[in-house]
């Protein structure tokens, strides 16, 4: 993985490959690469580090080039280099390609390439299929590739370019997605339709076990076992605008600020607030079995899973369902006890997630209802599942999410609102929840304004290299995901626990260097949280609080706090974690981190 950009058509090809990394550079990645056929000879450059050392390498390069691949790749197999960089080539460097993925098997292939004479120049398991395809040619590229992949175990999303077809693109996927682009006496392929926005909104979309052959007139496909496949071309939900900064300094920020917008657009036609209730046209037809499933199991990963705690709580509480919330990575490796009269939600906001989506499959081969909620439309989550729903959050570039987790708490109370009004939940309980969620945009607002303030006390958190997260009840998650967006982008290690958890253990670490930050609002455990923050307080820990408007006793004993507005408890977490996204954020840029991509993180989890 991360980024794959292809291009055939009448256009000068290289800086359009450019181009098109960049749109993908938000996906996270350590090198870069491309390569072209110009004068019926391949072309490449590659580099370590960021895209725009490979644009200057580029620069001024005389290149009459209309046909390329290019990748951006985040280390699996090999040490982030620019040997290990994409493409990858064969011996005689006439067939080039670029894999997101991992090829399972790929030790026994290699040793056996090399038992035949095949040279490795890379230590990526991604060579691999390159030399397959080489061996496997003999005269038709298709079927080489066809051949080739036969033969490979594991997870792919591949583009192949070859001076033997000198004006043809190959794709072809398994778990990993390509979505081709289609244009006028030109076509495209990417990872990812944020590359090719810019040229057309008309896509295809490739299944898993496809292949693709794209010259400029347009695109093929058939499956790896070679029977034709026709497909409907689809629209792009999104235009440029909303890959552009707009004026501020990251997408992180941009995103924070967006929230007010996009949680309304995750309620807009589904919240019926006269009626006390939610209508979900995506589980329209599902909802009855739903409801009357045994159990629902909500299965995600990182900021997703802490949604799913929260998602927990709300459905619990207004459905009456039982709830269970597991982690994707473990969830089909413990031989799950999962039966037809089960649900399980997958929460992802790409709808790529390799974990999650091994959940999935894993729920419906053992005949449970397998629903998605995410935010990319056409993922391979929205089709795979049996039904799902959209979060309509638009593309969040930033690698640390934060509009797609606030839009995932809305919907997962608009399920839960749903599937109370269809079992006890009156009318009237169901008007004042809709009510309050109608509301939560402008609340939203006011705690935006706060951003200066939230940055005056992010000035005093760069100095310390620990932080403690604590809440109880429905913001205990947030404390998690408070945590995690503090450790993701500023590099500040941080930890999330229940409030009362922290004296069975963790209040070891508490002295004048460890932040501890509270999530003290007024709710049903509000005087125990109290009591939490006199225990930090009296070992001498620096208390950072987000509070109830007006609340005094809060002021008195903490150290700085942020005031938020009221709502209803189960809805608090949307509020609560606005404070905390800023801080981290504001953190990480005193700090001179890189907030949109930080280290060592991919946006797109696409491989286990």
């Amino acid at each position: 993985m991360c980024g794959i950009v292809g291009y055939v058509g009448d256009k000068p090809v290289l800086p359009l490959l450019i181009n098109g990394l960049k749109r993908l550079e938000y996906r996270g990645y350590d090198s870069a690469g491309v390569a072209v056929i110009d004068e019926g000879q391949l072309w490449y450059k590659k580099k370590q580090g960021k895209i725009s050392g490979l644009e200057l390498e580029i620069n001024g390069v005389d290149s009459k080039a209309s046909i390329g691949i290019a990748h951006t790749r985040w280390a699996t197999h090999g040490e982030p280099s620019e040997r290990n960089a994409h493409p990858h080539f064969d011996q005689d460097y006439k067939i080039a390609v670029v894999h997101n993925g991992i090829i399972e098997n790929y030790v026994q292939l290699r040793d056996s390439l090399l038992a035949d004479g095949y040279r490795f120049y890379s230590e990526t398991d991604s060579e691999i299929l390159v030399h397959l395809i080489a061996m496997c040619y003999d005269g038709d590229m298709a079927f080489a590739i066809r051949k080739a992949l036969q033969l490979v175990r594991g997870t792919f999303g591949i583009l192949v370019l070859s001076s033997y077809e000198p004006d043809k693109l190959f794709a072809a996927r398994r778990g990993s997605p390509l979505v081709i682009g289609i244009g006028d006496e030109e076509n495209l392929i990417a990872s990812d339709g944020s590359a090719l926005v810019e040229h057309t909104r008309d896509v295809i979309y490739l299944e898993d076990d496809e292949m693709a052959v794209v010259d400029k007139k347009g695109a093929k496909v058939r499956t790896l076992q070679d029977k034709t496949v026709f497909k409907a071309v689809e629209k792009l939900p999104f235009d440029l605008t909303h890959l552009q900064k707009g004026g501020y300094a990251h997408f992180m920020l941009k995103e924070i600020f967006e929230q007010p917008d996009t949680i309304w657009d995750s309620m807009r036609g589904r919240l019926l607030v006269e009626d006390g209730n939610a209508k979900l046209g995506g589980l329209q037809n599902c909802i009855e079995r739903m409801a009357h499933s045994s159990r629902l199991i909500i299965t995600a990963c990182g900021t997703s899973w802490h949604a799913a705690l929260i998602g927990e709580y709300l459905i619990e509480k207004y459905a009456n369902i039982p709830v269970e919330v597991e982690y994707a990575s473990e969830f089909r490796y413990r031989d799950p006890i999962v039966s037809r009269v089960d649900t399980v939600l997958a929460i992802t906001q790409s709808g790529e997630t390799a974990d999650t989506l091994a959940a999935v499959r894993e729920a419906k081969q053992k005949g449970a209802l397998a629903l998605g909620l995410c935010n990319v439309v056409g993922s391979t989550i929205a089709r795979e599942t049996h039904a799902g729903v959209y979060l309509h959050a638009g593309p969040e570039i930033g690698v640390a999410s934060t509009k797609a987790f606030t839009s995932q708490v809305i919907t997962l109370a608009l399920i839960a609102l749903a599937l109370g009004r269809m079992s006890h939940l009156s009318a009237e309980d169901g008007r004042e929840i809709a009510q309050a969620l109608k509301k939560l945009p402008d609340k939203m607002h006011s705690i935006l304004k706060q951003a200066n303030h939230i940055e005056s006390i992010a000035k005093k958190m760069v100095t310390h290299h620990h932080a403690l997260y604590l809440g109880r009840g429905f913001n205990y998650p947030v404390a998690l995901e408070g945590a995690l967006k503090m450790k993701e982008i500023s590099y500040i290690h941080a930890e999330g626990y229940p409030a009362a958890e922290m004296k069975h253990g963790p209040i070891a670490l508490i002295d004048a260097q460890m932040p501890v930050i509270f999530i003290a609002v007024k709710d049903a455990v509000y005087e125990k949280v109290i009591s939490n923050i006199e225990e930090v307080k009296a070992r001498g820990g620096w208390v950072i609080a987000v509070v109830s408007d007006g609340d005094d006793t809060c002021t008195s004993l903490c150290d700085e706090v942020i005031e938020i507005p009221h709502t209803i408890q189960s809805l608090m977490p949307v509020l609560t974690v606005i404070p905390l996204q800023l801080l981290a954020y504001y953190t990480a840029v005193i700090k001179g981190c890189d907030v949109d991509q930080p280290r060592n993180l991919a946006k797109s989890v696409t491989v286990e």
